[in-house]
């Protein structure tokens, strides 16, 4: 692509010198070019002359380092901001050395935030990174910064007003009947996660732990031995083995997707925040099973054909009782009952009963909150669902509350004042909040290694992997030049 890179220093390579013995050789004319005299009449000496031909040739000497000086520092600028155009060869996967076709790996560590990875040496999540492709600054979550609306969204490439996993609780407005995280009625998971689509295409998937892959939707029925349901005692190692044994399976049987989910550092995190040892400690752990799974395929020799995909549902920040905003304070301006708030942190979603407008809610309680009389009442700002930065994606469900109130980062909403005093970490404030940011590192054929991509949301993660396995994915809210953008093309 363009020209050659090197013809732009063909004009500036300076020719050869003459040696000593060239110039004894060299005709009277050629000599009379090195002269400092243009004067015939003037008979110098041989000595005279010699040393005038000295200084000359010590003068060019000069010159020329100056000049190829001035050449290798106008190659080392020119190259290091214009690298060279890469190899048809680099540009395209790397074929399979085992596996008969593309098999995807999608690897979840609940609650790593982006920069866990340099809190404590992480020698196999690292090695994923140095062979393999990330974002540089973490990958962006969806809002609410919750898991299941998270690993929902992975999993579909959907908002969650589009999958219907708006919280981790919320209530349907119709029926008034409750969702929450053991429900497995595929009334509440819309769209098309990733397992199903694997199946719908004719091919093998299995899942461990992934939120919503319990659900019966379509064609998956989570079959006996490839969906696990999940059960918080079984260890990582047991998780880590399982999947690995699918690789000991015959070739065509050994599942095209798998998942894998860890609940740590998560649930570290809530209890001390993000920077306790006891989070340092959790990661090291994650990289420790990282490092038990790269083992296992390296010895069944397919690790270089499996694409590794690892990633978190969203990141943690610390939290404490001093950063606390009371919806009770609010009363010389609007009295917020209890029963009309659905959740309180980190998203505060309110639902006003009938004969209570709205928008008069709103414009009530902005003003109290604003009214600096209200304690850390500007650290809140409430919203219309509709009036939301358009940004959040947040408004298009019934099931999302009318009034949504967001949280700056490590505060909380609660209702009334308690001598309780705690601290401890939470998530699902605003996914630009940086502290809300995970990981994300892809690994394998298609990837290509060493290289860093920009931050994106997680609802790009869907037709990346329908691309790796080749297959027609569902309708999503990703862009469908992104996977184009991230993968080497195929050969």
């Amino acid at each position: 692509m363009g020209s050659n890179p090197l013809s732009a220093l063909t004009s500036t390579k300076p020719t050869a010198l003459p040696t000593q013995d060239q110039d004894d050789q060299d005709s009277p004319s050629s000599k009379a070019l090195l002269s400092f005299s243009t004067d015939s009449s003037d008979s110098s000496s041989p000595s005279s002359s010699s040393s005038s031909h000295k200084a000359l040739f010590i003068i060019l000497i000069f010159i020329t380092c100056i000049a190829l000086s001035t050449s290798f520092a106008f190659a080392f600028l020119y190259f290091s901001s214009n690298p060279p155009t890469p190899s048809i060869s680099s540009l395209l996967a790397r074929p399979l050395s085992k596996l008969n076709r593309p098999v995807v790996l999608l690897v979840s560590s609940d609650g790593f935030r982006f920069g866990y990875q340099f809190k404590v040496p992480t020698p196999h999540i690292s090695r994923l990174i140095a062979n393999g492709t990330e974002a540089e600054a973490g990958l962006i979550p969806v809002f609410p910064s919750l898991t299941f609306p998270n690993h929902y969204s992975i999993a579909t490439g959907l908002y969650p007003a589009y999958h219907g996993i708006i919280n981790n609780h919320f209530s349907d407005p119709v029926s008034g009947e409750a969702f929450y995280m053991g429900s497995h009625d595929p009334k509440w998971w819309l769209g098309e996660p990733l397992w199903e689509t694997v199946v719908n295409n004719g091919l093998k998937a299995a899942t461990y732990f992934w939120p919503g892959s319990e659900v019966k939707k379509g064609l998956w029925t989570c079959p006996f031995n490839y969906c696990r349901q999940y059960n918080a005692s079984v260890s990582f190692e047991e998780r880590v083995d399982t999947v690995l044994g699918y690789f000991d399976l015959p070739d065509d049987q050994i599942p095209d997707f798998m998942t894998l989910y860890f609940e740590d550092p998560d649930h570290q995190g809530h209890k001390v925040g993000a920077d306790d040892p006891e989070i340092t400690e959790a990661v090291a752990r994650i990289d420790t099973m990282m490092g038990r799974l790269i083992r296992g395929l390296e010895q069944r020799g397919v690790f270089d054909d499996v694409s590794i995909i690892m990633v978190g549902d969203h990141g943690m920040v610390g939290t404490c009782d001093k950063k606390l905003i009371f919806l009770d304070d609010l009363a010389p301006w609007i009295d917020v009952q209890k029963d009309w708030v659905v959740t309180h942190t980190p998203v505060l979603a309110i639902r006003p009963p009938s004969g209570h407008d709205a928008t008069d809610v709103v414009a009530k309680m902005n003003e109290g909150l604003s009214s600096g009389k209200v304690q850390n009442g500007k650290f809140l700002k409430v919203y219309l669902k509709e009036n939301l930065p358009s940004r959040l994606h947040y408004a298009a469900s019934d099931r999302i509350a009318p009034i949504i109130g967001l949280i700056e980062e490590g505060f909380k909403v609660e209702q009334q004042r308690t001598k309780r005093q705690e601290c401890g970490g939470s998530h699902g404030y605003d996914n630009a909040v940086f502290s809300m940011r995970t990981i994300f590192i892809g690994h394998g054929p298609q990837f290509a290694r060493g290289k860093k991509i920009p931050s994106f949301e997680n609802v790009e993660i869907y037709n990346l992997v329908t691309s790796i396995l080749k297959i027609k994915g569902a309708a999503n809210n990703g862009s469908s030049s992104f996977a184009e953008s991230v993968l080497l093309s195929s050969a």
